[in-house]
């Protein structure tokens, strides 16, 4: 047959509207096997998602914008120095992270000079934003160590890194002891560990020696700190007790537990951060 009669023979099949079969015999046309193949690739009628992660993922974020907005969901926050690959995703990203985080009335608050970022509700008078976050409990030492530990931090202006020793810490909260010394330390040591695990305000720099995180300086505003600090010299001088001055507010930490620790005296700190702090004082076992 001459190449001619060939491909008259091709256009004449195709102009009568007849589809080559599928070369399985199995009665479908070729286009339809296309079909097919098309639909068992990118599921039933379903768009291609390129940044999809597995199948049937319809998010829109790389990978590690993805986990970056998941960690500050989680809270209490991230940190350049802890996680660079997360703060890297971070700055990169950061309009689409704020964005999704604005569907959920959270707002975005990045420190680029420490390299840190949080968040926090959405405070506006356009509308009545509901609470986005959990609260954590903490005891009345709990919040006596956050203003120790704020208060370090600020003392040592400059300064890139603030180490201290536990006993330090230790030494400036003696003042509120009350009962026998071995509660008092045990509950030195839970509000250690909740500042440390929990808030992650405290990094081990060494044996015994700790790291505060500019973090610190956020979980508690300038006007409510002076009134913490008032409060807590006339607790420390016996002119009151702990707890029947402390008042209401919030104090934003990232952390969603309650840990009463066997605590009367709390502060309940929400998380993202904000800093209108909300305690209720009790007493600690002691």
């Amino acid at each position: 047959m001459r190449p001619t009669d060939h491909t008259e023979l091709t256009e004449a099949t195709a102009g009568d509207g007849a589809h080559p079969t599928s070369p399985a015999g199995d009665g479908r046309t070729s286009t339809e096997v296309g079909a097919a193949s098309a639909s068992e690739s990118f599921g039933d009628g379903a768009d291609h998602n390129p940044s999809g992660l597995w199948s049937g993922d319809t998010g829109t974020l790389g990978e590690r914008t993805r986990r970056v907005l998941l960690e500050l969901l989680k809270g209490p926050y991230v940190s350049g120095v802890q996680s660079p690959q997360l703060w890297a995703a971070l700055v990169a990203d950061e309009g689409l992270v704020r964005s999704r985080l604005h569907d959920l009335f959270l707002d975005l608050v990045i420190d680029r000079v420490d390299e840190f970022a949080f968040t926090r509700k959405i405070v506006t008078d356009e509308i009545d934003a509901p609470a986005a976050v959990r609260s954590e409990r903490l005891t009345f030492l709990d919040t006596a160590m956050l203003l120790v530990l704020r208060q370090l931090l600020l003392a040592a202006p400059g300064e890139k890194r603030v180490i201290v020793d536990r006993d330090e810490v230790y030494e400036r909260l003696a003042i509120y002891r009350t009962g026998d010394e071995s509660t008092f330390q045990r509950n030195l040591n839970g509000a250690w560990s909740r500042m440390s695990n929990r808030l992650r305000v405290l990094h081990k720099a060494g044996e015994d020696r700790f790291e505060i995180s500019p973090m610190v300086k956020f979980l508690i505003d300038e006007d409510r700190v002076r009134e913490l600090i008032d409060v807590y010299e006339r607790i420390a001088a016996g002119e009151t007790d702990a707890g029947d001055d402390l008042g209401d507010g919030v104090a934003d930490t990232g952390t969603d537990a309650d840990d009463g620790a066997g605590a009367e005296d709390e502060a309940v700190t929400e998380s993202g951060s904000d800093s209108d702090t909300k305690i209720d004082a009790e007493e600690d076992d002691a």
